[in-house]
């Protein structure tokens, strides 16, 4: 859990990405949403095995390395409120404070800079809302 002293709970998921090892991050990512969805984030990555090559240490190429530690923060602030199938139907399903888009497709088809914004705050509604059945 995020420390209770931070004033933002995406705070410590900020730092937490950008502190911790590329290979720490992968290995996170996977442990939360798995091989499959965490492959198709990371627009230039074509297998697992890419993945695997990452968390047993190999290089990060492209532009991939912000674009983990990014879909990392998202990940992680969601995954400290809620079940990790929580967080993949998040990343996957249709998002009206997306313009009706899915996060996902958006992390891997957009220029990161460009949508990071608009994740973080579909991220926070999210969370300052919970689920329609109020958990």
């Amino acid at each position: 859990m995020a420390p209770a002293s931070l004033p933002r709970p995406d705070l410590f998921a900020h730092r937490e990405a950008l502190r911790l090892l590329p290979t720490a991050v992968a290995e996170k990512m996977v442990e939360i949403i798995g091989h499959k969805l965490f492959t198709y984030i990371i627009g230039g990555v074509k297998d697992a095995h890419a993945v695997d090559r990452w968390i047993a240490g190999g290089e990060i190429y492209g532009g991939a390395e912000a674009c983990l530690q990014f879909a990392f923060q998202v990940v992680r602030i969601l995954s400290e409120h809620d079940s990790p199938a929580a967080v993949q139907a998040w990343l996957t399903g249709v998002n009206p404070e997306l313009g009706d888009r899915a996060p996902l497709r958006l992390l891997r088809e957009s220029d990161i800079d460009t949508v990071a914004p608009a994740i973080l705050s579909a991220a926070r509604a999210f969370l300052a809302g919970g689920w329609a059945d109020g958990a």
